[in-house]
């Protein structure tokens, strides 16, 4: 739990003063958007390894 509560922090301050409105909307966006990725790819690869697909 206190490592969510860590990564919270850190995504918090990371878009702490930095510049214009659109500037961190867009980083936002984009940070989302690699976390959704990440996401697809975590679940593909959990889907390949659970339906026994072989790796050669």
């Amino acid at each position: 739990m206190e490592t969510l509560q860590n990564i919270r922090t850190i995504y918090n301050d990371g878009f702490k003063n930095l510049g214009s409105m659109i500037v961190k909307n867009y980083f936002k966006v984009f940070a989302w958007f690699g976390f959704a990725m990440y996401a697809v790819v975590l679940y593909a690869f959990v889907f390949r390894v659970a339906t026994g697909f072989s790796f050669d």
